[in-house]
């Protein structure tokens, strides 16, 4: 394993097989397993039971939760959350038969996705930024950002802020997150931030 410092917590029950590249301040919990060629970034936390294989890619400050089995073509930028027993896929028609390791398709996890407990990721889709997958979701095709998809296949159900929050759009085509107080605009069918508050003056 190479690290950039010391700053890493490995609990004694997980393996992390030589040639995994773990961050600063990352911390792997009970019995996980890191397999060679994984690459984890700065501040993650793999809670009990995670699975990271060859390939896989992990931003910083990601957060995955218990029994999650990250396979190769898996690719998460900075600040992701996935919940516990979430799924992804690698393969889009497995057979026990048939090697298929030359098919894997490339799944990609924008910065600040939430993926919610027990959804499932089908392989091959982009979900992009600050998208939220709500608990038990399928997801089967792209996710817009900053979209809210529900359901078995997961569709569109709303629009959500970067703290998490549902945006209720007002005629004018704005909306503002109640936490943070950010401002967004819904134009041609997607979601932009347009002024940060703290961007904002009196």
């Amino acid at each position: 394993m190479s690290q950039k410092n010391d700053n890493i917590m490995i609990h004694e029950s997980a393996i992390v097989d030589e040639g995994c590249e773990v961050g600063s301040g990352s911390k792997i919990w009970h019995f996980c397993h890191l397999i060679t060629g994984c690459k984890i970034g700065e501040g993650c936390s793999l809670g009990q039971n995670v699975m990271v294989a060859k390939g896989v890619v992990l931003g910083n400050n990601v957060k995955v939760q218990n029994n999650v089995s990250l396979y190769e073509g898996v690719v998460c930028e900075d600040d992701v959350f996935i919940g516990p027993s979430a799924v992804f896929t690698n393969v889009i028609n497995p057979r026990s038969a048939i090697s298929r390791k030359n098919a894997y398709k490339k799944t990609i996890v924008r910065k600040g996705v939430t993926i919610g407990a027990n959804a499932t990721i089908v392989c091959g889709v982009e979900i992009g930024a600050f998208a939220f997958v709500g608990a038990g979701a399928v997801v089967t095709s792209n996710v817009q950002p900053y979209s809210l998809v529900l359901g078995t296949p997961a569709r569109h159900s709303g629009w959500m802020s970067e703290y998490g929050h549902r945006l209720r759009f007002k005629p004018d085509g704005l909306a503002e997150c109640p936490e943070s107080g950010d401002i967004y605009i819904f134009s041609g069918g997607k979601v932009v931030k347009i002024v940060a508050k703290d961007d904002t003056t009196n």
